[in-house]
């Protein structure tokens, strides 16, 4: 059961009804998390949209920013975001097999998404300075600076709502993944 107040989206005014009518056209709805968040922070939740517009219009495909965003809330332990990332992952061409060996850090057979899932799990288990061979791996399985900076952008983006999720046990509003 969440633990933050959320108001229903309908009920909305101000900036808080404006970030929610742009979700509701975009998406059909305004998820849980993200009715969190604009209740609280409106201005908050309008700029994770605008980093996820950036990525979208990013060098990154869709896939590999869904199997960031998997890897990332997997090690966070975020069931939300697993959730949610799961059926994005799904309608961005992910298999359902090749999310779970993402989440679990195994090779899916993609030899190119697995040296980008492997950074990224690096990047978030570690501290201070990523190796030097972290990076030549992943510059080496084809993705480019840009990707990485870009990769460390969704990796941004998918911590802040992990965390207000972990805070709040937002309330799963996507089908439960096991």
């Amino acid at each position: 059961m969440s633990r933050l107040s959320a108001i229903q989206p309908a009920e909305a005014t101000g900036a808080a009804a404006e970030v929610f009518a742009k979700i509701r056209k975009a998406v059909g709805k305004v998820p849980n998390a993200y009715a969190t968040i604009g209740t609280h922070s409106p201005e908050g939740l309008a700029s994770i949209l605008g980093v996820e517009a950036v990525l979208a219009a990013g060098s990154l495909t869709k896939a590999d920013i869904e199997a960031i965003k998997l890897a990332v809330s997997e090690v966070a332990g975020c069931d939300y975001c697993v959730a949610a990332h799961t059926l994005a992952g799904k309608f961005a061409g992910l298999s359902p097999e090749a999310m779970k060996q993402i989440r679990a850090g195994d090779a899916t057979g993609d030899a190119k998404r697995d040296a980008l899932v492997r950074f990224v799990r690096a990047l978030v288990r570690t501290h201070g300075t990523v190796p030097q061979s972290e990076v030549n791996a992943v510059k080496e399985a084809g993705y480019t600076e840009r990707q990485i900076v870009e990769t460390a952008l969704a990796i941004a983006s998918i911590t802040f709502t992990n965390l207000v999720n972990r805070v709040n046990d937002t309330t799963l509003d996507f089908p439960a993944v096991e």
